[in-house]
């Protein structure tokens, strides 16, 4: 190979910050974080220390903007830890609870996709709230990647929440979703157009407490909300808000046609 070559390829590597081994070192510590808190035979304390170590070599790679230094987070973050576990433990006894398929809460913890969806949202989310860089998206986005549920870490969601089946799932940036709600797969919570202008404008819905929606349903729209108690039947599409305690169903125009061989 030319040297003209390799200095052309120089050239265009125009992101000086750009690391891939960022992304490998965020889902290493988002693993490590998840068997330590979770994992019976994994210690605690030792594994604090450990974890402690991985998050400064993030910050070492992630924060890069000398203006918004991130070597404080860490201590605030770990302090949180504690509601935080408490919230997703929340979320696998309302999993366990509604789920009939569920014969044990450990089966939810080591099988459900949607739980660890959830856990992994919500251990990037604080994170996110603080200000840190790029890690938090890398966190869900490792989940993603392993569940097929999409979930932005700026999503704001509530107590007891419940992802059945899971794959298919989209919570965009600032979707808020309340207290025991329950959704299903290929359930999209998105925003009705996309465009730069409205980075910090609420573009996707609000879902009150207490709300189901069922498989394949679209709702769209920072206005768009969906009253507490409401049924979201599959296949619904909503741009438009709807009251407390209401039922939204699809009706497909389905024709059967009987062959018959003469």
């Amino acid at each position: 190979m030319g040297n003209s070559i390799v200095e052309s390829i120089k050239q265009h590597k125009q992101q000086p910050n750009l690391k891939f081994r960022l992304k490998k070192t965020a889902e290493r510590f988002t693993k490590h974080l998840f068997r330590t808190l979770f994992d019976a035979e994994t210690p605690v304390e030792e594994n604090m220390e450990a974890l402690k170590d991985e998050f400064e070599e993030l910050v070492d790679l992630a924060c890069w903007n000398v203006d918004k230094p991130c070597s404080k987070v860490w201590d605030n973050y770990i302090a949180k830890l504690p509601h935080i576990l408490e919230m997703i433990n929340d979320d696998a006894k309302a999993i366990a609870k509604n789920d009939p398929a569920s014969l044990s809460i450990e089966e939810v913890y080591l099988c459900y996709p949607g739980f660890y969806a959830i856990a992994i949202y919500r251990l990037a989310h604080e994170l996110y709230v603080s200000g840190f860089p790029l890690v938090p998206r890398l966190m869900t986005e490792y989940a993603h990647r392993l569940t097929g549920v999409d979930i932005n870490p700026g999503a704001k969601i509530g107590k007891s929440f419940f992802i059945d089946h899971a794959t298919g799932v989209v919570i965009g940036e600032t979707t808020v979703i309340k207290d025991n709600v329950k959704i299903y797969q290929g359930v999209t919570l998105g925003a009705l157009y996309v465009a730069k202008d409205m980075e910090n404008v609420k573009r996707h819905p609000t879902i009150e407490n207490n709300v189901t929606i069922y498989a394949n349903a679209t709702i769209l729209g920072g206005e768009t909300v969906i009253g507490e108690n409401s049924i979201i039947g599959g296949n619904v599409w909503l741009t438009k808000s709807v009251p407390a305690n209401s039922v939204v169903s699809h009706k497909p125009d389905i024709k059967i046609k009987t062959v018959t061989n003469e």
